[in-house]
């Protein structure tokens, strides 16, 4: 596995962390359509349980010219509204729904950074 995908799943991996000391429960990760190339990194309910969550991980092992955050672009925020349609409707999703991003800038337990950007985008006001 390349390096960078190693530190992908380990900012997953510490992300999971975050979200469960923030009181979320975790419905899925990794999730992808049966029919898509785009997954879902995760998906949790809010501690309330009124709202369901995509959350995108986004991890740098450094500080770079560019915010893990800055990654989530126009053509990503599509791509994951097209993958949370689709599992809206499979699993008939009822609660509303908002989009956050995760952004750790770290590596291997050692963590520099990160953030929790609560409804980081509307992919609807694109």
């Amino acid at each position: 596995m390349a390096q960078h995908n190693d530190v992908g799943k380990w900012g997953e991996r510490y992300a999971l962390d975050i979200l469960d000391r923030e009181g979320y429960i975790l419905i899925e990760t990794d999730w992808r359509p049966p029919r898509g190339h785009r997954d879902l990194d995760i998906i949790a309910y809010t501690p309330d349980r009124r709202v369901i969550v995509f959350i995108e991980v986004k991890t740098r092992s450094r500080r770079q010219a560019m915010l893990p955050e800055d990654a989530v672009d126009r053509k990503k925020i599509l791509n994951l509204q097209h993958a949370a349609n689709q599992y809206i409707k499979m699993f008939n999703v009822v609660e509303e729904v908002r989009f956050d991003i995760i952004s750790i800038i770290g590596e291997d337990n050692n963590v520099e950074s990160y953030e929790h950007i609560v409804d980081a985008f509307n992919p609807n006001l694109l």
